[in-house]
């Protein structure tokens, strides 16, 4: 377990890898890694059984990206003192950010800056399992067989917000959302931006800052 709290938020577009880079960042530093896409799965768990998948993914979707106040109330209680984490999906609205204000002060967050064509690419070959939220990528991460489940051997599906007619208002509406977020922290002085087209060579670079923060458990190579 960490030896000190730090409590951050990862931010970056849809296809940044920002839930690559929090699994990391739990595995090196002894973090818990909370995701409000993880949240809003189990609040609907009982979307699948009652109409598919698909009704699941949609009111995910409009869940995600709806009201401030719907995603706030669906998150779950964090105790005091707030857990050492890095928290991935929120805040994404100034809206938002004022939320967590009111739960915990943060002591960084990490932006990931990744190339337009490079996010377009990575979305529209992403398929994901809607029970547990396992993202696959077609290019560089396929499933063993096509179109299915490593582990539960369930049928994959691709979101309506990744196929290629969708991606683009969606990160133009990312980017419309994070820009108050952003400066927002930019004027605390606790953002730090790294930029790349691959999570493998902006990963070092995550864990050189956060080593200077908290001692890790797991050297860069292990990961």
């Amino acid at each position: 377990m960490a030896s000190k709290l730090l409590r951050a938020v990862v931010l970056g577009p849809p296809g940044s890898g920002k839930g690559t880079v929090c699994e990391r960042i739990a595995r090196s530093f002894g973090l818990q890694h909370l995701s409000s896409g993880q949240f809003l799965r189990e609040s609907l768990g009982g979307a699948d059984a009652q109409g598919g998948a698909g009704l699941g993914l949609q009111l995910w979707s409009c869940l995600r990206d709806g009201p401030d106040s719907v995603l706030a109330a669906l998150l779950p209680p964090i105790p005091a003192p707030f857990p050492c984490g890095a928290c991935t999906g929120f805040p994404r609205t100034l809206g938002q950010a004022k939320a967590l204000d009111r739960i915990c002060e943060l002591d960084l967050v990490i932006s990931l800056n990744i190339p337009f064509e490079t996010l377009k690419d990575r979305l529209s070959a992403r398929w994901v399992h809607p029970g547990s939220g396992r993202v696959y990528n077609m290019d560089f991460n396929p499933p063993h067989v096509q179109g299915i489940d490593d582990l539960t051997g369930e049928p994959l599906v691709q979101r309506e917000d990744d196929r290629p007619e969708a991606v683009a208002a969606r990160l133009r509406k990312y980017k419309d959302a994070a820009k108050p977020v952003i400066e927002l922290y930019k004027s605390r002085g606790i953002l730090h931006s790294f930029s790349g087209t691959e999570t493998n060579k902006i990963w070092p670079y995550v864990y050189t800052l956060l080593s200077s923060r908290i001692p890790p458990i797991l050297s860069d190579e292990d990961n």
